[in-house]
């Protein structure tokens, strides 16, 4: 068993439930995380034989780029795209952190936290 993990990748996307929030956008980071028998990508150095971390991070902008209300629910599109791309995972995880949300105190984040099993 093996895991695959990209670290902070970075969009600008329009999630939010207020208004405000959907025409000005925020940043937010990503990270994604991918489990599974990555036996034969060790032994045969070829990315058929793995998952391709630019069709993940391809993946997930592209889910990012279509506004939800909440991160909890592009989040689980997110994960459910991957599963679906690679059936052959036993897990798939990933974090959304909305970077300088709009709130009446200030705060450096808010993220959300996702991962499914097979």
């Amino acid at each position: 068993m093996g895991r695959i993990t990209v670290k902070n990748l970075i969009t600008y996307s329009y999630h939010g439930c207020y208004s405000e929030e959907n025409e000005i956008g925020s940043k937010y980071k990503i990270d994604i995380w991918v489990e599974g028998d990555f036996e034969s990508a060790e032994k045969n150095d070829s990315l058929e034989n793995t998952v391709d971390y630019v069709a993940l991070t391809d993946i997930t902008a592209k889910e990012m780029s279509i506004p939800s209300k909440l991160i909890e629910h592009v989040a689980k599109r997110i994960i459910d795209k991957i599963l679906l791309k690679w059936p052959e995972l036993k897990l798939a995880g990933l974090t959304v952190k909305k970077i300088s949300p709009p709130m009446n105190q200030n705060v450096h984040s808010v993220e959300y936290t996702i991962e499914k099993t097979r």
